[in-house]
């Protein structure tokens, strides 16, 4: 602007015809005014802009250099009326905001993380276990409630930044509680990472199950379980597992442990002996007293033997009536020997048990290490087969193993193999026998007796398997199997002529036995007159009732129920009044001395009076000889049976018996005039 001012200047001196040196001094001074002008705008501008400029940005660098965002611009500057005061009052407005913003972004942190606190401390101290973590400085940073009350320590000392040692300067009994990791207390173990674990027991017994972390930075968090219950609940289970509730003596498990151990003994050049004992008459105790009394006897009998053997001795109950003894050591067989008699004796003893005496008695079986057995196993089978011996031979006895018995075992194996076989294979068979009516001497029933055709023992008697077959079960089955086929060949024998089928006292202890009467006389077209069931006084010792019942609904049926082996019991006279039966079956042993023995002759004729009496027949067993024939004749039985008619014949010659024996004189007089 200024150098134009003085060019238009010279050009007005040129126009005048002003001189040169005039022109030079105008030329000079107007430059040096537009200088001056100049500067003038350039200091204007200096302190109107560019410095409040100058003073914002300096201002702005400061806050962000010292994070400080409440320092606003200078008052001055922001009342100005020109672009740096827009400038200005917008920079604080924005200042104003941000502001406003931190603020409430930071009460929202302060709220947020208040509540992530809360959550914090109602997770830790809603923990079933303890928890507490240590610095590397082995200062307190946290712990719960359960940690403070588990180990009863004051507020004082569960405040962040509590130093261990002060914790276990005041309760040093929980050292190892808060111990390192590389040191954790109790029975535990530490792993290459610095992970610790392990129980720790206090001075009040309770139990702390401890695991312990290192953390990476130094120091440790550790949780504390107290498990005192836990253990005690898991020790409770274990007793329980080796010992029995009710006598608190070794049970078959821990038994067996302590055989093991007495048997690698034996190995080594040890004796032992081996003793299993089962009470005498222990059923009729709880079926008379209750079974309260029966478990009072079973703690009474447990205390005697205990006090029978000596320290080093092992007493165990293996189950029910059943005991056993290891006897360690000691010359044997008479150490054996005399501990049985010790023990038969003390528990021969009365017992008297809540005002009620009871007597029992015990039998043993002995089997000896090294002798009949090195091995835990063959020993305790050993003694239970001698036990077997002493209760077959008149029971209160002991009796020692013999290889004999074993044999014999191991046949009778066999035989249950063989007879589970036979059933699926029908290898039974039927034999009847005929019962002959002493009145008009002709045969009035066929009685079923079963028989084994075994592949390689030929024809079994039913005296060598019924009594096992009872035992295994097998008895129901084999039962329902000849009743149906008894029925079945039955229908086609005169109508006269009836079939007898014994039932087992097992097949009254399985429900169905009514209906599996009723299906074999439907199945085969019997009449129910035609079938008569016989059952032993045995069967009438179990469960009275229910067993009475099940007669009353067979009798419905229509079929008839005989009484057999009459006499050999001791109570059937009770039995023929709570039951009418149709036929009571006098004993072969009555029979067999009635030549000889009077007592024989007047037991027959009592129960035959007896018959008449009650309405009921009477059928004499084991008939052999005409002289017997006639003596029950006169004694008034009304039918017999025996060899001397017939012995057991297959089904298939039935027909041929019923035409032999029913071939009387009448018949041959009848048969004279015919021809």
């Amino acid at each position: 602007m200024g150098v134009g001012f003085a060019i238009l200047i010279s050009a007005q001196a040129l126009a005048n015809g002003s001189g040169t040196d005039q022109l030079l001094q105008q030329v000079a001074t107007a430059t040096a005014t537009s200088l001056a002008i100049m500067l003038l705008v350039l200091i204007w501008m200096k302190k109107s802009v560019v410095a409040p400029l100058t003073s914002m940005t300096e201002h702005v660098l400061s806050m962000r250099k010292s994070r400080a965002l409440t320092e606003s611009i200078e008052h001055r500057l922001e009342i100005r009326k020109d672009e740096i005061g827009v400038l200005a009052r917008e920079f604080n407005s924005m200042l104003r905001d941000i502001d406003g913003a931190q603020k409430e972004i930071l009460a929202l942190s302060e709220a947020e993380l208040a509540t992530r606190t809360e959550q914090l401390d109602a997770a830790l101290n809603n923990m079933s276990h303890g928890l507490c973590m240590f610095d590397r400085d082995q200062k307190l940073v946290i712990c719960n409630e359960q940690f403070a009350s588990m180990y009863q320590l004051p507020a004082g000392l569960t405040g962040s930044g509590t130093a261990l040692a002060d914790i276990l300067q005041q309760y040093p009994d929980i050292k190892t509680a808060l111990a390192l990791p590389e040191r954790c207390g109790g029975t535990g173990a530490s792993d290459a990472a610095g992970h610790s674990q392990g129980l720790l027991t206090l001075a009040d017994e309770r139990t702390i199950a401890v695991q312990i972390r290192a953390m990476a930075g130094g120091g440790w968090v550790a949780t504390h379980e107290d498990i005192t219950e836990r253990k005690k609940a898991e020790e409770r289970i274990s007793y329980l597992a080796h010992y029995d509730v009710l006598t608190g003596l070794p049970n078959r498990t821990e038994f067996g442990v302590q055989l093991e151990k007495q048997f690698a003994r034996v190995q080594r050049g040890d004796t032992a002996a081996v003793l299993c004992l089962d009470l005498d008459h222990f059923k009729a105790v709880n079926d008379t007293l209750g079974h309260p009394i029966g478990d009072a006897l079973l703690r009474a009998v447990a205390e005697r033997l205990s006090r029978c053997v000596r320290a080093e001795d092992v007493v165990a109950r293996l189950g029910g009536d059943e005991f056993a003894v290891i006897q360690v050591g000691g010359e044997q067989p008479l150490g054996a020997s005399m501990l049985a008699r010790r023990i038969i004796d003390e528990i021969g003893r009365p017992f008297l048990l809540d005002g009620h005496q009871v007597l029992i008695g015990t039998s043993i079986g002995i089997a000896l290490a090294p002798t009949d057995g090195v091995d835990p196993d063959t020993g305790l089978k050993n003694a239970d087969l001698a036990l077997y011996r002493a209760k077959a031979d008149g029971r209160a006895t002991f009796r020692f193993f013999e290889p004999a018995m074993d044999a014999r075992m191991q046949e009778r194996r066999q035989l249950e193999l063989d007879l589970r076989r036979a059933l699926s294979q029908n290898e039974f068979e039927l034999y009847y026998q005929p019962i002959m009516n002493v009145r008009d001497n002709r045969v009035s029933a066929f009685e079923a007796l079963l028989r084994w055709n075994h592949p390689r023992r030929g024809v079994v008697s039913p005296t060598e398997f019924i009594s096992l077959a009872e035992e295994i079960g097998l008895i129901t089955s084999i039962g329902k199997s000849v009743l149906q086929r008894a029925c079945v060949e039955a229908a086609c024998w005169p109508d006269s002529v009836k079939v007898c089928v014994n039932l087992s006292p097992a097949q009254f202890k399985t429900p169905g036995l009514v209906m599996t009467v009723a299906s074999a006389l439907a199945d085969s077209g019997l009449r129910p007159d035609r079938l008569e069931l016989e059952i032993t006084e045995s069967v009438l010792l179990q469960n009275t009732d229910d067993t009475l019942e099940t007669l009353h609904q067979i009798r419905a049926l229509g079929v008839r129920v005989a009484m057999d082996d009459f006499g050999t019991g001791y109570s059937s006279l009770s039995y023929l009044r709570s039951f009418p039966f149709d036929k009571i079956k006098i004993d072969q042993s009555f029979v067999r001395d009635i030549e000889d023995s009077d007592q024989a002759n007047a037991i027959i004729r009592a129960v035959s009076g007896l018959g008449v009496s009650l309405g009921m027949a009477t059928t004499a067993e084991g008939v052999e000889t005409a002289e017997q024939l006639d003596s029950l004749k006169n004694e008034g039985c009304t039918e017999v049976q025996g060899f001397l008619f017939s012995p057991p014949r297959p089904a298939s010659e039935v027909a041929a018996l019923l035409s032999r024996l029913n071939y009387t004189e009448r018949d041959a007089d009848a048969r004279s005039e015919a021809a």
